[in-house]
């Protein structure tokens, strides 16, 4: 195991730092002391030791009306280490937070957290340093814009560490395998967690993230869970107990282990004796899967996990209301459909813009930003225009599937791909080429392979592909369902990757079509479809995917199936609509389904009519 050095603001306010100075500044007004701690975590063991400059971006710096001495800060930070260390080590030149929310959570923009870290990366690049070290995120948003800003702004090895509360989450809900398996994908080269927390707590964190990455996994915990005591912050755990955990975080199969905040040179030494005895234990083999994420939860996808839904429903194709909406700026009825989606058990939500006469890319900007604020699924971003993904995928706090590339056009294939490595995005392959609308299942393997060898020379793994079939309505073809159903299993055959598809094309323009769709979907799933594309309030849907999932194996017991079973044989109770709902409670229900544009004219209604007196009281307004 590597040993990384430990806490640097806990040991610079032994040295005199006072509260309200700027510990990064340390670097140019005193590099006795920082390179006197730097020195003593190197003689303890430490084979990477990390700049003071976790607060050296320019946001951060801003604080202290220093944002103009980044690259002064960073030059001297990198400089100290050497002096310190000379070559026994190599320098991790560290990146902490801004302090600050991404938008929606907060004010600032994904451009800007770009930016910022841009400018720090760089400096610390230019310095010198042997890697680059982004530690302390909450948000995985912050740590999606710094890992790009540092790739940008330079070829250095990028590790990355979140920070997770007692809950195992951050802050915001991301848990360690929703946010390595993001990490992952945009090409963080090591993953792992620290601060916040102590050694114990963050053992099921890198259990968690070893069994989802192939990548180095770094853990740096705390000296335990801090605590005050006669007003001054304390951290309970010796070198001794600490490092009693370093066994353990070896067996598991970390890669890199060091301290964070009230570690000290003794913890490092302690844990390095500790580690002398240990085996190496190399990290367990990881079977490649395909995964979607949002913020807060993950969807696996493949022949080993049960079938997926994709709800279709967000789409104003043929939705003259929907559209009218949109066309507007209202999104209050996207919202609905998303929520009721979810509810029907969609676990991925496909998003469509397309409507003529908009501005797309803020369209779809702003309907993904609110949307993976509202459902806690995974979102398909339905666009092949370059522009409206880039917008989207800035504002989405997770891994999405976009929906879709094809090799029409050879220039747009080449920017979407680009960006799906930058961000992180799986990839929807759409056997088409210019000119040719395939019709035979030979004719889609032979396209979808030209595709997929593209996609592997942009940088992307095959865990980031997905294979559309092809499905054309059986309307215009009798033998376009067959060869659709063919196609899913030669993809199987020779490409072994996960399959979705946009299954009620094939009823288009026929009458009956939710059971010809459950139909084709359950003859799909016999030729191994993965996640459909489809309408998850339709009963009959939803039968095909409870009889899918028994069948498959995907229901030990049955115990789905004979609660679903169970459900369908009791009397419906009917439910009221939220127009029948007295005025009050309308607007809890659109205030709790996130619909604040619909909160807002209720409120306004209630008002004109005198329902509502401004401004609102107890008596006007009885409060629970």
């Amino acid at each position: 195991m590597i040993l990384f050095d430990g806490g640097m603001g806990t040991m610079l306010q032994k040295f005199g730092l006072e509260a309200g100075s700027c510990p990064d500044y340390y670097n140019i007004s005193h590099p006795d002391v920082v390179q006197q701690i730097h020195r003593a975590y190197m003689e303890a063991g430490s084979q990477f030791i990390t700049t003071n400059t976790f607060g050296s971006s320019p946001l951060k710096l801003a604080d202290y009306d220093l944002s103009d001495k980044v690259e002064e800060i960073a030059e001297a930070a990198v400089r100290n280490v050497r002096a310190a260390c000379g070559d026994k080590v190599k320098v991790a030149g560290d990146m902490g937070p801004t302090g600050k929310f991404i938008k929606p959570i907060g004010d600032l923009s994904f451009d800007e957290t770009c930016e910022n870290y841009y400018r720090l990366a760089k400096a610390l690049a230019q310095a010198g340093a042997d890697c680059l070290i982004i530690e302390t995120i909450i948000d995985i948003q912050e740590m999606k814009a710094a890992l790009i800003a540092a790739k940008e702004a330079a070829s250095l090895p990028v590790i990355c560490q979140m920070t997770y509360s007692e809950d195992g989450r951050t802050i915001p809900g991301t848990d360690p395998v929703t946010a390595t398996i993001l990490l992952d994908a945009m090409g963080a080269d090591v993953i792992g967690a620290n601060c916040s927390v102590g050694p114990d707590k963050l053992l099921e964190a890198a259990r968690q993230m070893v069994s989802v990455t192939k990548k180095p996994v770094i853990i740096q915990p705390n000296a335990g869970m801090p605590v005050l005591e006669n007003g001054e912050t304390r951290f309970p755990l010796g070198p001794e107990e600490f490092a009693s955990y370093a066994p353990e975080f070896a067996k598991i199969g970390v890669s890199y282990l060091g301290g964070c905040c009230g570690t000290t040179p003794d913890h490092i030494r302690k844990v390095a004796e500790v580690l002398k005895d240990v085996p190496l234990t190399l990290p367990p083999k990881v079977k490649p899967f395909t995964a979607l994420t949002s913020r807060t939860k993950t969807v696996f996808i493949g022949d080993d996990y049960a079938p997926v839904k994709i709800g279709e429903r967000i789409n104003p194709t043929g939705r003259k209301k929907m559209r009218e909406d949109i066309q507007k700026g209202s999104f209050v009825s996207v919202k609905k459909e998303g929520l009721a989606e979810v509810a029907a058990g969609a676990d991925v939500l496909d998003v469509n813009m397309g409507v003529p006469g908009i501005d797309q890319r803020e369209a779809m900007e702003t309907v993904i930003s609110q949307l993976s604020m509202l459902c806690p699924v995974p979102l398909s971003i339905d666009s092949t225009d370059p522009a409206v993904l880039e917008r989207a995928l800035k504002v989405y706090p997770g891994r999405p599937l976009i929906n879709s590339v094809n090799g029409a056009d050879d220039e747009i294939l080449e920017k979407v791909l680009k960006l799906a490595k930058t961000y992180g995005a799986a990839v929807l392959c759409l056997p088409l080429e210019k000119g040719n609308l395939p019709k035979t299942a030979d004719e889609r393997i032979r396209i979808a392979a030209a595709i997929i060898d593209k996609a592997l020379k942009a940088g992307l793994r095959k865990e980031d592909l997905l294979l559309d079939p092809l499905v054309l309505t059986i309307g215009s073809s009798d033998t376009g369902a067959r060869e659709t159903l063919k196609t899913i299993s030669l993809y199987k055959k020779e490409f072994g990757l996960p399959c979705v598809m946009g299954t009620s094309n094939v009823s288009f323009g026929l009458p009956a079509r939710p059971r010809i769709n459950a139909a084709f979907l359950t003859m799909a799933f016999a030729c191994g479809m993965n996640a459909p594309i489809i309408n998850p309030l339709d009963k009959d849907i939803q039968d095909a995917f409870i009889n899918a999932r028994l069948l498959l194996g995907f229901d030990p017991g049955a115990r789905d199936f004979i609660r679903a079973a169970a459900l369908s044989e009791e009397p419906k109770a009917k439910s009221a609509p939220s127009e029948d709902l007295p005025p009050l409670e309308r607007i809890k229900a659109a205030v709790k389904n996130g619909e604040k544009e619909e909160s807002a004219a209720l409120i306004k209604t209630l008002l004109d009519n005198g329902i509502l007196r401004k401004p609102l009281s107890k008596k006007a307004l009885p409060l629970p």
